[in-house]
């Protein structure tokens, strides 16, 4: 068994910061990926209800609900889980009402993210932050 010294120790912590600054940060890519859906519409905010948990004990199983009169479909994202797009609803001309609920699975704690396309074309956007205390996509 070789001892390591203090250097070395060092410098191996070291590289392994350098490989952990150079992985890609989930939450910073919502925003293009959010840019992306819309084609580059700035949604607006306040047409769209979101009601998620203030503090999910098991990020396995967190309900959430999500209404928007008017549109014709919803996106649900979470902006720190490896897949953030987390659930998706498409509302036909029939459906009484534009609201939805499920339960989504949740890395850690992060924010949740309801985007709606309404029917006359515009995008509407809401968001709340959910605390995880146990993560559900393996964390």
């Amino acid at each position: 068994m070789r001892d390591l010294t203090r250097r070395q120790v060092m410098a191996g912590g070291g590289a392994g910061l350098a490989m952990l600054a150079g992985m890609p940060s989930f939450a910073a890519g919502i925003d293009e990926l959010i840019s992306s859906v819309t084609k580059g519409m700035a949604p607006g905010a306040g047409l769209v209800s979101l009601v998620t948990p203030e503090v999910a004990e098991n990020g396995n199983s967190v309900s959430i609900s999500v209404a928007a009169p008017g549109a014709k479909s919803i996106s649900i994202f979470a902006d720190r889980n490896p897949a953030p797009k987390v659930a998706a609803f498409t509302f036909g001309p029939l459906n009484p009402t534009q609201s939805a609920s499920t339960r989504i699975r949740l890395a850690s704690s992060q924010n949740v993210i309801a985007l709606a396309e309404m029917s006359d074309g515009s995008w509407q956007l809401a968001s709340s932050e959910v605390k995880v205390t146990i993560g559900g996509c393996g964390g």
